[in-house]
């Protein structure tokens, strides 16, 4: 199960993968911005975007992705040995927008700010699959992520991000999140539910 594990974190990082980060400033127009529907948005990778559930799972429209493992990765040979595992994810407008607002061509990341910190930014992942156990047990887990974009005013200290007051927001993922909740259930390898929630609270958009 472990193995499955280590991989959350390349999992929950592949959103950064289908668009450029944009540093746009705070005056952004939202009156000019360009829509999926107007149908000249490209992904990173030079694919159109369309309204609904692309190909790959991904539906850019309404923050969400839902499929397996490797169609979040465009089914890269790497990613083979976990092809069967699912994948669900969602995310809010600051993680990535459905709109372009700076005219760069590709969806909008934290507008109006210089980075993730402060943008309010959030995502969901949820992981499920099988694996064999011991003498040939199928068993089957399932994992829950809930990751934030720490406030301006966060501290980082030994890989945990902590308020101004000093109180723990949860661990530091990718420099500017923090993972405030994880659940597993894994009957296999002794694993039953909530695992972690951060002091400061489980809620999305609370920063």
């Amino acid at each position: 199960m472990m193995k499955k594990l280590v991989l959350v974190a390349s999992v929950m990082a592949l959103v950064f993968s289908v668009a450029a980060v944009t540093t746009a400033g705070k005056g952004s127009d939202k009156k000019d911005c360009t829509r999926i529907k107007d149908g000249i948005l490209e992904s990173s990778t030079g694919e159109l975007l369309v309204l609904g559930f692309d190909d790959w799972g991904y539906n850019y429209q309404a923050h969400v992705f839902k499929g397996y493992y490797c169609d979040a990765y465009r089914d890269a040979e790497w990613c083979k040995e976990w092809a069967e595992d699912k994948l669900a994810m969602k995310w809010n407008d600051a993680w990535l927008s459905n709109k372009d607002c700076d005219g760069d061509g590709l969806l909008d990341r934290h507008l109006g700010f210089d980075s993730y910190i402060g943008s309010g930014a959030w995502l969901t992942n949820h992981q499920s699959g099988t694996y064999e156990g011991d003498r040939g047990k199928q068993c089957k887990w399932r994992y829950f992520v809930k990751i934030v974009a720490v406030p301006p005013d966060a501290i980082a200290e030994d890989g945990i991000w902590y308020t101004a007051d000093g109180e723990m927001i949860g661990a530091e993922i990718w420099g500017a999140f923090a993972i405030i909740q994880e659940v597993l259930n894994d009957p296999c390898a002794g694993d039953h539910g909530v695992q972690f929630v951060s002091p400061v609270g489980p809620g999305l958009g609370k920063f």
